[in-house]
């Protein structure tokens, strides 16, 4: 029994002595902190060792062994771990749970709500992290005490002990709550969760991922807040007015009674001393028609900031007004404090898929920053009633272009040039905000962005921001709503939706060469450091070859459209995956030189997180792929450490081939080698023979 509670006793002091050594910044929530500001305040890896980063250990969820090909298609694998206490805690694409050891990677429990995988969810199964809550009122040592909150495909919040990962028993019904949708689904993949919940003063809240194209009255974006201890319902929010009384049903004509979506499917922040939760909420369905629902929309593609206690309202600012472009605000909110002529201020920056930056006062929602309001195309489809002007960052940069001619035309020969050019001259292309036609309207930035879901990482000792931006362009097509069944059957392999209710459907689809090129000019994905001081873009990084995509795998270093965010460090060093291709990166902070690569077993369309734990940094990624982009499907966590004596050192040919374009390089070193061989055993033969003849 002694030697019982001894043992105890040096685990659990292990465990304690090992967290003071985290510091500042011990990245318990998704984000980095609760404010989301993707900042790691760990200095050891810097730009003059991060050459020495190597594989740590590597951890596979097994879902490529277990799932079929069917599910794994309808995945994407982009979760970023928290680290609490002596676990690392992440889910997969299918709602497991994971606890891992911070040092070697090894697991230490594991749940499995067990979701239906026998469909297609809109959004694909996916599940981008989980929340910790530590409850004030329970007992050291308690079960419990510390609970870790996931909601999942199948519209569940689960919380779980962190010590063993069993279901808390007094949280709703043996430790889930099932979301009430509020209607009818058209099908199980028309709600989902894919983001991670919120978790403070009580609650836990949580918003979800709704398919926004196939009916007008689609299910409403209603945010809910549970009791953390209870999972009783504490409150709900909704973003449409639910009657006439509410003041912002007047800007929605008589929309708001039928209208849906304008849901919270980003992440969240929290500023846990404020009592404040602020919501990126995205555009009502349908996206590209909203002839049904005039005026501005509120409180659709806002930031709204509500009070974690009760739910009620404490600002919102919109970002987009009457959107029937798919502009959601897709990123969560970055809680930041700035020197603001001189003097620290708290502020709301938030990112859209047009690019643009605002950035907020955190207690009015007033823009720090100013904005204005410019004029934008009109003459909308029959019966639109488009806003006459869009809200724009006055003196902050775009940080894409948003305009595309006929003579910015790229193509790889000028056999597809000459077609893009064509497709881009013969298409509605009045610039941003020009509205969905039937002639086919360009969306430059496409609906993917500019920024998306991965947000943006600021440094708090330089108010530098880092963002992430794609740079392709979509064309969008309405056609009459009768019309529907024969345009599915005559665009098979296209995006073609009813938007049921509404006079149009609509088809969308990448702007594209007949070589399945990009029309618009590279580079298609980059990284950029903005100076909130300056005011001014300080660096711009190509980020992603096509080397994944590419014939052969020719590594053109022209970026690819990427999806997960960034992450900036104490040590000066902004690394991140997103690309198409299957490296992590870290880029310089000053001056974004590209400082090193290290190869995954498929691309990170992931936003990467770092720890200190036992004296040694870790930067961890999840590397999954994406079915939808081409490329080879994971299943990896991957920990990378700096070098130490006593690792196994990296091989000649994995030097080589795990950087960007070395496996086209060794490729054809090695056809030269064989060409050089051919050629020689031709003329040994021809020599012989000639030998023979003498």
């Amino acid at each position: 029994m002694k030697h019982c509670l001894l043992r105890r006793s040096l685990a659990a002091c292990a465990v304690a002595c090992a967290l003071p050594a985290l510091g500042a910044g011990f990245p318990e929530h998704y984000g980095a902190d609760t404010g989301g500001t993707g900042y790691a305040p760990i200095p050891e890896i810097s730009p003059g060792n991060v050459g020495n980063l190597s594989i740590a250990w590597t951890y596979r969820t097994g879902d490529l062994d277990k799932r079929d090909a069917k599910a794994m298609q309808r995945s994407k694998f982009q979760v970023t771990p928290i680290l609490a206490d002596d676990r690392l805690v992440l889910c997969t694409s299918f709602n497991e749970v994971i606890a891992l050891d911070p040092g070697s990677g090894a697991e230490r429990w594991r749940f499995d709500p067990i979701i239906r995988t026998d469909y297609r969810p809109a959004n694909l199964f996916n599940c981008r992290g989980v929340a910790l809550w530590r409850d004030p009122d329970a007992k050291a040592g308690a079960a419990c005490a510390a609970r870790i909150f996931t909601a999942t495909n199948d519209a569940r919040v689960i919380a779980l002990d962190l010590a063993s990962g069993k279901p808390c028993a007094d949280f709703g019904a043996q430790g889930e709550v099932q979301v009430d949708i509020g209607k009818p689904l058209l099908g199980p993949g028309e709600w989902q969760i894919t983001s991670p919940p919120v978790a403070a003063g009580g609650v836990v809240v949580v918003g979800s991922a709704i398919n926004d194209n196939q009916r007008v009255a689609s299910p409403r974006g209603t945010v809910h807040a549970y009791d953390a201890r209870t999972g009783k319902l504490r409150w709900q929010w909704d973003p449409i007015p639910r009657d006439a009384a509410d003041p912002a049903a007047k800007t929605w004509g008589e929309g708001w009674k039928s209208a849906g979506s304008a849901n919270v499917w980003a992440p969240m922040s929290v500023d846990p001393a404020r009592g404040l939760v602020f919501l990126p909420t995205s555009s009502p369905s349908p996206d590209f028609y909203g002839g049904l629902r005039p005026g501005a929309n509120l409180y659709a593609n806002s930031v709204v900031a509500l009070k974690l206690d009760d739910g009620a309202m404490a600002w919102h600012f919109q970002t987009v007004h009457h959107d029937v472009w798919d502009y959601d605000v897709p990123a969560q909110p970055t809680l930041a404090t700035i020197s603001v002529a001189g003097k620290p201020r708290d502020v709301v920056i938030v990112g859209n898929k047009q690019a643009m930056l605002f950035v907020l006062d955190r207690d009015s929602g007033t823009p720090v920053f100013p904005v204005e309001e410019r004029t934008v195309p009109q003459g909308g489809a029959a019966g639109e009633a488009l806003s006459p002007t869009q809200p724009f960052p006055a003196d902050l940069p775009l940080l894409a272009p948003s305009r595309l001619t006929a003579d910015d035309a790229w193509g790889l020969t000028f056999w597809d040039r000459g077609r893009c050019r064509e497709r881009i001259a013969g298409a509605r292309n009045d610039g941003l905000y020009t509205p969905p036609s039937e002639q086919g309207t360009i969306l430059f930035p496409f609906t993917g962005g500019g920024i998306n879901w991965g947000g943006v990482a600021i440094d708090p000792a330089t108010d530098i921001v880092y963002v992430n931006t794609s740079r392709l362009a979509h064309f969008v097509t309405l056609f009459p709503a009768g019309e529907f069944d024969a345009m599915k059957k005559r665009f098979p392999d296209r995006e073609v939706s009813p938007q049921a209710g509404a006079p149009f459907g609509m088809k969308r689809e990448l702007l594209l060469s007949p070589l399945g090129m990009p029309c618009n000019p590279p580079p298609w994905g980059v990284l950029a450091a903005l100076d909130l001081r300056s005011k001014r873009i300080l660096w711009e990084a190509n980020l992603g070859t096509t080397e994944e995509i590419a014939p052969l795998g020719i590594a053109m270093h022209h970026g690819t459209p990427n999806f997960g965010g960034p992450l900036v460090t104490r040590g000066g060093l902004v690394f991140i995956g997103a690309a198409l291709d299957r490296y992590l990166r870290a880029f310089d902070a000053k001056s974004g030189a590209e400082l090193w690569t290290g190869r995954l077993p498929a691309a990170a369309i992931a936003t990467p997180m770092s720890y200190r734990w036992q004296g040694r940094q870790f930067v961890v990624v999840a590397a999954g792929g994406r079915s939808d982009a081409g490329g080879k499907l994971g299943d990896a966590i991957i920990a990378f450490a700096l070098h130490r004596p006593g690792d196994p050192a990296p091989s000649l040919l994995s030097s080589i081939t795990d950087r960007p374009g070395g496996r086209f390089a060794a490729g054809v070193a090695v056809a030269m080698l064989l060409l050089v061989l051919v050629v020689w055993m031709v003329f040994a033969w021809r020599a012989r023979r000639n030998n023979k003849r003498n």
